[in-house]
């Protein structure tokens, strides 16, 4: 939803060229299940539509492939709902598509989003929404009233999640300390340097030291209240001028003195003369960091020590035997979990998401996952930096007799498998007769 109303398909439509509808004029049902949007479904069924046009999402599909086919009996309305405050921004970025100087603020009908008609989109699709980003071009936070915006989605639907991304400079302190205790799911601030010199080449007109004190208030006012959420992200992206050792160094020792739950590097591609090229894919750098960026897991951290790391042990079973079990009946496996990273595995999240279990995943003979979610174990207690615990799992046994694998990680629910930042997993071979 822009910030006059119009609902456009995706993010990557900055100028508001793919208008869907308007909820000025319609309700988001309507839009939903409405002509134009009914239309896109099956011409995209279809092999692909005028309307996408140059959206930068498109896929082509391979020579000969026929296109993928999507239920077109959706949902009546949509479980995800981006929501921008405002297409204008307090800094320039170089070279970006939303700086001021591109005139995108004057592709809007409005230049704020109307609080009434915010709560009115809220209140008609709140119940099936499972996301809210509250950001999308601009700087959310410059609309006056965008944290108590961000209030009145988890006072009204505490179910849903809802994320924000901003550059941090619209805040005052006592502003960043309320979006702290609004009960807003995870915030994001996008900051490209460890000081004034090397982050003002791409945030133009930004202040390093506003951006780094209200990310310091928010993270202070998150553990004085002792929640755990919300989960508040230093992401960095990398230039030409910011990603030497030293000054990616000076970010980490911060990110860790402050109490960041994580911090993570961007890569891009623009602006041309600008992105890094230490770091392009594929190059050793990348892979020695590639478990840091952002855009690779969900888990990924390059604060020191928080990287989810752990060892699981099957004692007691031999290496190279088989897990031997009867087929349809139960298989009782006791593993020892070792946290490996200097974080805790928490057993516990206030919302359901984050706390860590270990997952049993099903294989067939030649290690193919055949059912990532086959069981799960809850933790005995939250285990703490470079402890143990034992953690028994029951397992379900196939109805049908053969040779299988259980692939053990543990996995922080909501989020990710372990494995997807690199930590290591387990797999014993399963025989069932």
């Amino acid at each position: 939803m822009l910030c006059d109303g119009r609902i456009v398909c995706g993010c990557a439509d900055p100028y508001g060229k793919r208008v869907l509808g308007d909820t000025r004029h319609a309700s988001l049902h309507d839009i939903w299940n409405g002509p134009t949007v009914a239309a896109l479904r099956a011409d995209l069924n279809r092999g692909g539509s005028r309307f996408c046009g140059d959206c930068p999402l498109k896929l082509p599909l391979a020579r000969g492939a026929a296109p993928p086919e999507r239920d077109l009996n959706v949902a009546p309305q949509p479980s995800r709902l981006y929501v921008e405050c405002t297409a204008a921004c307090n800094i320039s970025c170089l070279q970006a598509c939303c700086a001021p100087e591109t005139g995108i603020t004057r592709t809007r009908q409005a230049g704020m989003l109307d609080v009434d008609l915010f709560t009115r989109v809220i209140d008609e699709a709140g119940p099936s929404l499972g996301r809210v980003d509250f950001f999308n071009y601009g700087e959310a936070f410059l609309h006056k009233r965008a944290v108590e915006m961000c209030e009145y989605v988890k006072a009204a639907f505490p179910h849903i999640y809802l994320y924000t991304s901003t550059n941090g400079l619209a805040f005052t302190e006592e502003g960043a300390r309320r979006l702290a205790r609004s009960g807003i799911d995870e915030v994001t601030f996008s900051v490209d340097g460890a000081s004034q010199d090397t982050y003002e080449r791409y945030r133009q007109r930004g202040r390093f030291d506003v951006a780094m004190a209200n990310l310091r208030a928010m993270v202070d006012e998150k553990r004085k209240a002792g929640r755990d959420v919300p989960v508040i992200n230093w992401r960095y992206i990398l230039f030409a001028w910011n990603d030497s050792d030293e000054e990616m160094q000076r970010a980490r020792a911060m990110a860790a003195e402050i109490g960041v739950d994580r911090l993570t590097w961007e890569i891009t591609d623009h602006p041309e003369d600008a992105f890094s090229r230490r770091f392009v894919p594929g190059s050793p750098d990348y892979e020695r960091i590639r478990h840091e960026i952002w855009d690779t897991n969900n888990l990924g951290n390059a604060v020191p020590g928080a990287m989810p790391r752990a060892r699981i042990d099957v004692p007691g079973l031999l290496p190279g035997l088989p897990l031997v079990a009867r087929r349809g009946g139960t298989l009782n496996v006791k593993t020892r979990v070792h946290n490996l990273s200097a974080r805790p595995f928490p057993r516990e999240a206030s919302y359901g998401r984050r706390l860590v279990r270990l997952g049993a995943q099903l294989c067939d003979a030649a290690g193919t996952v055949v059912d990532r979610d086959y069981a799960r174990a809850w933790l005995p207690r939250t285990i703490g930096g470079g402890e143990q615990a034992d953690v028994p799992i029951e397992i379900p046994v196939p109805a049908e007799p053969g040779r299988y694998q259980l692939k053990f990680d543990l996995v922080s629910e909501g989020i990710d498998w372990f494995e997807a930042c690199g930590s290591q997993t387990t797999t014993k071979p399963l025989r069932v007769w």
